[in-house]
């Protein structure tokens, strides 16, 4: 066998190293939801606890990511890649022995930051390996595994729950481990900056403390709306931030390069993770809480409906990238977003009494449209930078997927307490009485149609966002006149 057949053999297994991983990280994600409901029955938990299972996770997973871009390009993308996956796994495996939800909580901040590392490291890595359509190709395949282990997740988490309850649906994940630290040890390629930065440890600090403030804020106005510690959080944020900024203008080797916010083409690719996280991880998480509690269904069956928006992500990512030899990137991404925006209007419209195929079509709508973007944009992402800086380009624009997708969910969770609770006021109901987004339990029949206003009223929020996020994308990437390749 000749030594260029191996070589394109060790790549594509290393490719699905990395999407191995790819599929666990988001996989564990969205299947947390599904398993909520279980884990507030035993071992039980207040509603503000349960909803940090996703949110402590989603936390230090974005706000590590940039911190993890650097230690790949400095130490090596292969070795942090197997670090990050190792101990993702073993934690996972842990989970069966955790005795209440806030230890649960500590080990999915603590598996956040090893998810930070294996995507950091290894999406690194795969950007060192492949150039041109090859390199097309391969992230591809890494946003599609992305996207599915999120879709996925409802139904794996549905089909392990009915089987063998709430704690296989997390050591599910450690399968897919195995698999990534099995192919990744023998087969991923070892690279690293040969002229690496110091750590920018002064902008890791700032920048993680200030997001875990704003998003701590939001849960808090979520769980108990404008209070005087929700206003402590949300300020201190903003404080914590402003100096984040300062500190990272003023560094010799910033965490991140503020001088590349300068170029539209660069800020068009860091809305592309923005808009998807509004018009399609949302509602991976919102929609399973809205079957579960609004409607009574139970773990497989929400599970198997949510196979209407998942779906798509099988496919449509490939296809985007066909689409992109005829029409540019930029206008494939947003004419997607459009769809999916028509895809929650027509959502929006669905009530209880409303046919379920109704409900079936919207939602293949907007993971359909969600599919194009997402099959480009992990491409894009390492496309605007040189190859020697994939680590912090990794990092910025999987910062940016991340920490979007847990300040989305939390932004999400707040602004349905503020629309309910402005119809309770309305409608002189008990504020006390009022269901929230975090536990997905069964609500109060009186209750219902407030709380279906609600939601179609926090849809149109979400339809409004994607089509502002769709024709900035276009406005940014396509005027250029150049692919991004």
């Amino acid at each position: 066998m000749s030594s260029l057949t191996l070589e394109a053999q060790s790549s594509r297994w290393s490719v699905l190293a990395v999407c191995s991983a790819a599929l666990m990280l988001p996989l564990s994600f969205s299947a947390g939801v599904i398993a909520t409901p279980a884990i507030a029955v035993h071992p039980g938990g207040s509603p503000l606890a349960l909803s940090w299972i996703t949110n402590s996770f989603l936390l230090s997973f974005g706000s590590l990511l940039m911190a993890a871009g650097s230690l790949a390009d400095r130490y090596g993308r292969k070795r942090l890649f197997i670090s990050g996956v190792l101990v993702f796994t073993l934690l996972s495996l842990l989970t069966p022995w955790l005795p209440s939800v806030v230890w649960l909580d500590i080990v999915r901040a603590l598996q956040g930051g090893a998810a930070a590392a294996a995507l950091a490291g290894g999406s690194a890595a795969m950007a060192n390996s492949f150039n041109g359509e090859a390199r097309a190709r391969a992230f591809s395949m890494l946003g599609t595994s992305f996207g599915v282990g999120l879709a996925a997740g409802p139904v794996v988490a549905g089909m392990l729950m009915q089987a063998a309850g709430w704690h296989s649906v997390f050591l599910c994940c450690a399968l897919f481990g195995a698999v990534a630290l099995l192919f990744g040890t023998r087969y991923l390629a070892e690279s690293r900056n040969p002229e690496p930065q110091p750590l920018d440890w002064a902008g890791i600090i700032t920048f993680s403390t200030a997001l875990t403030l704003f998003t701590w804020g939001l849960l808090q106005m979520a769980d108990g709306g404008s209070t005087p510690l929700t206003r402590i959080l949300l300020l201190a944020s903003l404080l914590t931030g402003a100096l984040f900024v300062f500190i990272e203008r003023r560094t010799a080797f910033p965490m991140l390069d503020l001088s590349l916010f300068r170029y539209g083409r660069f800020v068009g690719v860091q809305l592309l993770p923005v808009a998807t996280c509004y018009c399609f991880v949302v509602l991976l998480v919102l929609l399973p809480l809205r079957f579960m509690g609004f409607y009574g269904y139970d773990a497989l069956t929400t599970g198997l409906l949510m196979l209407a928006i998942s779906l798509p992500m099988l496919i449509i990512p490939s296809i985007a990238v066909s689409l992109t030899r005829r029409c540019h990137p930029g206008t494939v991404s947003a004419g997607g977003l459009l769809l999916a925006a028509a895809g929650i209007g027509l959502l929006s419209a669905v009530t209880p009494q409303s046919s379920l195929l109704l409900t079936l079509l919207a939602m293949l709508l907007i993971g359909t449209g969600s599919g194009l973007p997402w099959g480009l944009m992990d491409n894009l992402s390492v496309s605007v930078v040189p190859p020697q800086r994939a680590g912090m380009a990794t990092g910025i624009f999987s910062t940016v997927r991340v920490a979007g997708e847990g300040v989305a969910l939390a932004s999400v969770s707040s602004l349905f307490t503020f629309l309910l609770a402005r119809l309770a006021n309305h409608h002189h109901a008990s504020a006390e009485s009022l269901p929230t987004l975090s536990a997905g339990s069964a609500i109060d029949s009186a209750l219902l149609p407030m709380a279906e206003h609600a939601f179609q009223q926090l849809l149109w929020v979400l339809l409004v966002v994607t089509v502002i996020c769709a024709v900035a994308i276009w406005l940014c990437l396509v005027p250029r006149g150049k692919q991004i390749n």
